[in-house]
């Protein structure tokens, strides 16, 4: 196998795949190899070679992936598109953790190319995305008929001597937290302005209450897509009054902005300078102390009552560093695209094209999931 990316995602998919029987090699590929290095020192034996490859480029992906029985990617979002296209030319089984928007709106072209190049692509395999519509598959088939599906995520984690941080990639984040958010209501998507609803969740022991807010999350397009019911879907992240206070004036000053200015004759994005000032989330994973964890919450009727059926999983940032060198975030995106990955390499999921976390066996991944260190709880109550 070959995966693209060692970042706090990728450092934990590949020491979990370094444990599966049917992967007998492993090479992992970045621009930047040092954690890539690490991790190979770190599993020792020979299974593991690393390469310095920079993703941009198409041609090197291809080269890169030649006679590869699957194609994991770690990388942002943004390298989707094209990494997709790569791995279907090639006629290379793939996985990725997330999606960016600009696949959304190509998924029936790039379905179209992966099932022409004969290969299972599973895209938004992560955690959220990924164990999250996972969770939501499940829930909603423990009911008659669901009609609402939630997401939300959260993290009270800390880091001593560090400021504003982020245990995902900043960039990322800080597009989350200036741009509009999307929300599923009454069989469409609208949106709110950004960071525009607080409200305090109580997610279960041992993170407790936080202030989260509505983002644009692939679960919001995914869940009522691909779950036969919903009508209503949203996500929803913790974020620290200060960030989000931070965020909001960031995007008033228009350091938020995408689009290029010209510093001194440099063109830059303003976003790109505010997120290479921001912390590395792998220098930041040994100091943070505290638990992030998902919660997915799927309401709708049967046997004539209304109930709220809540899956959850959280993992500690200690226990997440002692495992694999990573954040809690960063083991719970990678543990779900291992799982992703496995079941793909064991033939359990064969289904040819580009296919969503919805697509899967919900109650074979949630079995593969202890294994993993990560426990999965349930909860089945009237709703309010």
């Amino acid at each position: 196998m070959v995966q693209l990316g060692c970042g706090v995602t990728g450092i934990v998919c590949a020491q979990h795949l370094n444990g599966n029987r049917k992967v007998d090699e492993i090479v992992l590929a970045d621009a930047a190899t040092d954690a890539a290095h690490a991790l190979a020192s770190r599993l020792k034996g020979n299974k593991v070679s690393v390469k310095k490859v920079d993703a941009a480029s198409t041609d090197a992906v291809k080269r890169l992936i030649r006679g590869a029985d699957i194609l994991v990617s770690a990388l942002p979002s943004a390298f989707s598109i094209r990494v997709i296209k790569a791995a279907a030319k090639a006629g290379v089984d793939y996985v990725d953790f997330s999606m960016s928007w600009e696949s959304v709106e190509a998924f029936s072209d790039l379905d179209r190319r992966c099932r022409e190049g004969g290969i299972t692509a599973l895209t938004a395999m992560g955690c959220d995305p990924g164990i999250s519509d996972v969770f939501a598959r499940y829930a909603a088939s423990k009911l008659d008929a669901p009609e609402e599906a939630y997401v939300r995520d959260g993290d009270n984690g800390t880091a001593e001597g560090q400021g504003y941080f982020t245990v995902w990639s900043p960039l990322e984040m800080l597009e989350e937290a200036t741009t509009p958010a999307a929300v599923f209501r009454d069989g469409k998507i609208s949106y709110l302005p950004p960071l525009h609803r607080r409200e305090i969740y109580e997610f279960p022991p041992p993170i407790g209450p936080l202030p989260v807010y509505n983002t644009s999350h692939e679960e919001t397009f995914l869940m009522p897509k691909y779950i036969k019911g919903i009508r209503k879907a949203d996500f929803k992240i913790a974020i620290d009054d200060e960030f989000a206070k931070m965020a909001n004036l960031l995007r008033k000053m228009g350091m938020a902005s995408a689009d290029l200015v010209d510093v001194k004759g440099v063109k830059v994005r303003p976003i790109d300078v505010v997120a290479a000032l921001m912390p590395r989330p792998l220098g930041v994973a040994g100091k943070l102390r505290g638990h992030s964890g998902i919660v997915v919450e799927v309401i709708g009727w049967r046997d004539g009552a209304k109930r709220r059926i809540r899956l959850w999983t959280s993992m500690s940032h200690e226990e997440s560093h002692r495992r694999a060198r990573s954040n809690a975030t960063g083991f719970l995106v990678g543990t779900g695209g291992a799982v992703g990955a496995e079941m793909i390499l064991s033939g359990e999921f064969e289904r040819v094209g580009l296919s969503v976390p919805e697509h899967l066996p919900a109650e074979a991944v949630l079995r593969r999931l202890p294994a993993k260190g990560l426990q999965v709880f349930e909860d089945d109550a009237p709703a309010a």
